[in-house]
């Protein structure tokens, strides 16, 4: 299973294994959440079987670093991740690990960087930015599918506009970036059905909007994020992380924990547990594309 979600996982380093799913780093891994996020949480809470995970993800990742530039030059971009370390790695007669079509899940969760870099240039620059991204998306999967990738799971763009970093910036950004993150999600669904007429393949999307904006208006809409108490601020002693989870610093009135968000953009663990049960159940239920 390859996805798109920063671990720190190193390629060249120990593999994954039954006793050690994740390969490198140590679970939980090195995660923007404060704990595991939603691929810790398949691998080891949501697994029905053995489940190896190979997470090829880098924090701040961009679709292609050409077309949006990621926040540090040493970011590997999506396109960097298929190209420079998936097909030397895991394809070919040297492949680190041994998988076929039938045994093997593609999950992609990105766009967030992308939009987050552009959308504010306006949906005139950003419908044509996102068609020329698209572009390499389609090419990245169907050298995974030369590769022999026949089942892909696609997890589309949260409510952006409701997080701490857009909404202080005012309503302009907030309806820019709301409406680029519309755009990007129905691309998604676009380019799922397309790469479901190879006719050999099986395509999920997980709506990862949907159950974000579910846990932001109601907590106790998913027993996973029940216990949040604040899903609009952050408290900044907490914004780089904590010893512990549900680590209490006086000042933020409640433990990182009972935060939705760990920062002005990334929530903590919770929400990560509601998208791994989530597309946990769709595996289960069978392709919905």
């Amino acid at each position: 299973m390859w996805i798109n979600e920063f671990m720190g996982f190193d390629y060249t380093l120990a593999q994954p294994s039954t006793a050690n799913p994740f390969g490198n780093p140590t679970y939980p891994g090195y995660t923007s959440s404060n704990g595991p996020n939603w691929v810790g949480y398949l691998t080891y809470k949501y697994n029905a079987s053995s489940l190896l995970t190979y997470n090829l993800a880098y924090g701040g990742a961009t679709v292609d670093s050409a077309l949006v530039t990621p926040y540090l030059p040493t970011v590997k971009s999506l396109k960097d991740q298929v190209q420079s370390e998936f097909i030397p790695g895991y394809t070919g007669s040297s492949a680190k690990a041994q998988w076929t079509g039938s045994n093997s899940v593609f999950a992609v969760w990105i766009g967030i960087n992308d939009i987050g870099n552009s959308y504010y240039n306006g949906v005139n620059a950003t419908d044509a930015l996102n068609a020329k991204i698209f572009a390499v998306i389609s090419t990245l999967v169907d050298q995974i599918y030369a590769a022999g990738g026949r089942n892909y799971v696609f997890i589309n763009v949260p409510p952006l506009d409701r997080t701490p970093l857009i909404i202080p910036q005012g309503a302009s950004a907030v309806s820019l970036s709301k409406a680029d993150v519309a755009a990007w999600n129905q691309k998604v669904v676009d380019f799922a059905k397309t790469l479901k007429t190879k006719g050999d393949t099986n395509v999920w999307v997980y709506d990862s909007n949907k159950s974000f904006g579910e846990v932001i208006d109601n907590p106790s809409s998913h027993p996973e994020t029940a216990g949040l108490k604040n899903t609009t601020d952050y408290c900044t002693a907490y914004q780089n992380g904590t010893p512990a989870q549900n680590t209490l610093i006086a000042s933020c009135g409640i433990p990182v924990n009972q935060y939705f968000w760990l920062n002005n953009l990334h929530p903590t663990s919770a929400i990560h547990d509601v998208v791994a049960k989530g597309v946990a159940d769709l595996l289960t239920a069978g392709p919905n594309i």
